[in-house]
């Protein structure tokens, strides 16, 4: 029988949380392989490299949701590669999109410094001001998000 890990050592291993571990379990994207007499958790190395595959996609944007897919396509005989792909293809889009705000983002506060007049009084300040209006417009058009 392979060498089996209790709750913790798997954690440290991967470096996770326990609790990290545990609510993975409720998600069904993880399971003991065993338990002990005792009640206590053993995994094998496949839940290691599970809980390994689940960190990294993590760590590039997928959410539990999608890697809970990317685990059915891992363990399927009939899936293809491709598949794969296309949810590798439709994450990198959506990550995308998001350097695109966040570069509007950018361009919008260097605007709002620029603008900005050190010596004013706080009554007068182009960025707080510009806030609040912006604020309010927002709000008007069902922009303002809360």
């Amino acid at each position: 029988m392979a060498a089996q890990l209790t709750i913790g050592q798997l954690a440290r291993i991967v470096g996770v949380n326990v609790q990290t571990v545990r609510y993975y379990e409720r998600l069904n994207l993880l399971r003991p392989s065993a338990r002990r007499p005792s009640g206590y958790r053993l995994y094998s190395h496949e839940e290691e490299r599970r809980l390994r595959f689940i960190r990294n996609a993590q760590a590039l944007g997928f959410t539990l949701h999608e890697i809970a897919e990317l685990l059915v396509l891992r363990v399927a005989s009939t899936t293809r590669c491709g598949e794969a792909r296309e949810k590798a293809r439709a994450k990198l889009v959506q990550v995308e999109s998001k350097i695109d705000d966040l570069q509007a983002l950018a361009r919008a506060l260097n605007s709002l410094i620029r603008a900005c007049r050190v010596g004013r009084p706080t009554g007068h300040c182009s960025i707080l001001m510009s806030l609040e209006e912006e604020i309010k417009s927002g709000a008007k058009k069902g922009v303002a998000k809360g």
